[in-house]
């Protein structure tokens, strides 16, 4: 009985590996040839595996697709993870974000983006999976907020869930904004900052001018109206 489950075992481990391959495959063949230009017979050749491989761990080249960008923001999000936990301020997190566009167009994963959110206006099986990547981010995002806005004026005024999804949209259209109009994206980017510097300066106010501040926000609409 241990001599069959030895191969068994083998060829389990051999199926996962075969799985990698593809899913690294997809990713690099949507960075160096598009969405337009990612068949089963591109990312297998980029995976350096047989293309029937695609259709037997896959099914499709969509389904390929949707998992390698699941998987793709899985390992982004784990590898700045630990960055964002230790945020403590607004200005930090746009800050982070700043290092972090600048690493993640380096990588490619800015392209990778680029191509899922194409892909996914004609290709439905890409949708699901890139909005389910991008809300990974939006979590991780809405926790920092819920963090460092709480004592601040803005606690109580804003929706940290709606504001976490309006500042991933935002670094979303800067990096794709970016490839036509560098100059553009550098000063929106900058812009942002200005931002996290005004809710610092409003931080050292003393508490009456504070309240003063939280006050009015709430007349003009906030939520906690």
């Amino acid at each position: 009985m241990s001599g069959e489950a030895k191969p068994s075992g083998a060829r389990d481990a051999k199926g996962r590996e075969t799985r990698e391959k593809l899913l690294d495959g997809a990713l690099r063949t949507l960075v160096e040839h598009g969405i337009a230009g990612a068949s089963a017979r591109s990312v297998a050749a980029a995976a350096g595996v047989n293309q029937a491989l695609v259709f037997y761990h896959f099914g499709s080249v969509d389904e390929l697709l949707a998992a390698a960008c699941r998987r793709g923001a899985e390992q982004r999000v784990a590898r700045h993870r630990d960055r964002l936990r230790a945020v403590t301020s607004l200005s930090e997190l746009l800050a982070f974000g700043r290092a972090m566009h600048d690493e993640e167009r380096d990588a490619g994963h800015v392209a990778v983006l680029a191509q899922l959110l194409a892909g996914a206006q004609t290709h439905p099986r890409l949708a699901p999976a890139t909005a389910a990547g991008l809300d990974l981010w939006i979590e991780e995002i809405e926790r920092v907020l819920r963090r460092v806005l709480a004592g601040t004026p803005l606690d109580g005024v804003t929706d940290p869930a709606g504001l976490a999804r309006a500042v991933a949209a935002s670094f979303v259209g800067l990096e794709l904004y970016e490839g036509v109009d560098p100059e553009g994206a550098e000063t929106a980017l900058a812009a942002l900052e200005q931002l996290g510097a005004l809710l610092a300066a409003v931080e050292e106010l003393n508490p009456v001018a504070r309240r003063a501040v939280a006050y009015t926000l709430r007349r003009s609409g906030g939520r906690g109206r």
